[in-house]
């Protein structure tokens, strides 16, 4: 079974560490081509900020280039191949994107091997991927609150969003450069972090200099000239794409799958009525908690020992797919007054498993998570 769907460790590894660092704040595969820097009128970076969280936006559709190079071990890597959040932190991915209101939106995910939907249209939410003919719909409640966001961002907005409302004291604020993205002239806004401690360096976001939406979004890591990760657009149009965009009739051959209100979508392996792992009440979940604050935060999990696989070498698994124990074997032992585990480590995130049952995880040098292991 796949290392994502059996166990709650490995679940944490990816799909978390991606989240602390967008939202807690290697070369990439290439960068977005470089243009000559435009001329623009002055704005401050006070003025910026006010200007992206005001704009008005009244639909868009676009095509999104997604890179990362987080500078996974490469068993993770084998992993990846069974996983599509773990596929989404490594290599380089096109999506097409559609937004017409706060009620219709469309992302799809486009690759070799098929296409992947996330379509909203009012109340009805549709997820549908070519490759297994399989769909899911939910029925939203009138505020749609319960919808759960992609774990990595689909668009430069909302990766910018994230890092924005995690601006505090703990960063720095400035302009950047002028640039071109996708035909439209931009501002830029660089995010530091003051706290050394940190291995993000900067996080630049390009701000249409029109209409003061982001439309590209680059992390850094430390000593890097190259972004670790990045979501840009290549093309942008911003008419309000029509609404037959987001009517999704399932094509003939098609499972579809009914969930309740109350139910997740599919993300992570459990299926239409089944907790996640990390959810309370599931077998093996523990507490979930913070420590320390803004770009130096560690989320420290407290696991079931009985859940955490045992290391043990080995190859891949059915389908090319690592198991848990292989993954874990393959991850280099650490250890000190805190204790001993295993250290995940990339360019932008390190991840401590212990082996008293506890996983930590940041955007952090492994210093820190041994601090914070040692309480």
């Amino acid at each position: 079974m796949s290392v994502l769907r059996s166990r709650p460790v490995l679940r944490w590894l990816v799909p978390a560490a991606a989240a602390v660092t967008v939202i807690g704040g290697g070369a990439a595969i290439g960068t977005f081509a470089a243009q000559a820097e435009p001329s623009l009128p002055p704005r401050s970076a006070a003025q910026l900020l006010v200007d992206i969280q005001t704009a008005r936006l009244e639909g868009l559709s676009g095509t999104v280039v997604q890179r990362a190079d987080l500078g996974l071990p490469p068993l993770a890597g084998l992993a990846a191949g069974g996983n599509d959040l773990l596929a989404l932190a490594t290599g380089t991915h096109t999506l097409r994107v559609w937004h017409s209101g706060p009620d219709r939106q469309r992302v799809a995910l486009v690759d070799t091997l098929g296409e992947r939907n996330i379509v909203r249209d009012g109340r009805d939410l549709w997820t549908y991927d070519s490759r297994t003919k399989s769909a899911t719909h939910r029925t939203l409640s009138d505020s749609g609150e319960e919808q759960v966001p992609p774990s990595l961002p689909a668009t430069p907005k909302e990766a910018a969003d994230a890092a924005l409302a995690a601006i505090d004291p703990s960063t720095e604020v400035s302009v950047g450069r002028s640039a071109t993205v996708a035909g439209r002239d931009a501002y830029e806004l660089v995010l530091k972090p003051r706290d050394e401690a940190s291995l993000i360096d900067q996080i630049r976001v390009a701000v249409d200099a029109e209409e003061y939406v982001p439309l590209r979004f680059e992390v850094f890591a430390d000593a890097a000239d190259r972004p670790a990760f990045e979501v840009a657009f290549t093309q942008i149009d911003y008419r309000r794409p029509d609404a037959d965009q987001f009517r999704f009739n399932p094509p003939p051959g098609t499972t579809v799958t009914e969930q309740s209100t109350g139910d997740k979508p599919d993300r992570d392996g459990s299926g239409p009525g089944r907790p996640s792992a990390d959810e309370p009440g599931h077998p093996g979940a523990g507490d979930v908690t913070s420590v320390g604050e803004g770009w130096t935060t560690v989320v420290v999990a407290e696991l079931d020992t009985d859940e955490v696989p045992k290391p043990e070498a080995g190859d891949a698994g059915p389908g090319g797919v690592v198991d848990a124990p292989a993954l874990i074997g393959g991850l280099p032992e650490v250890s000190g007054d805190w204790g001993k585990g295993r250290l995940f480590s990339t360019k932008l995130v390190n991840v401590l498993l212990t082996d008293d049952g506890r996983l930590l995880a940041g955007a952090v040098t492994p210093e820190r998570l041994y601090q914070v292991a040692k309480g």
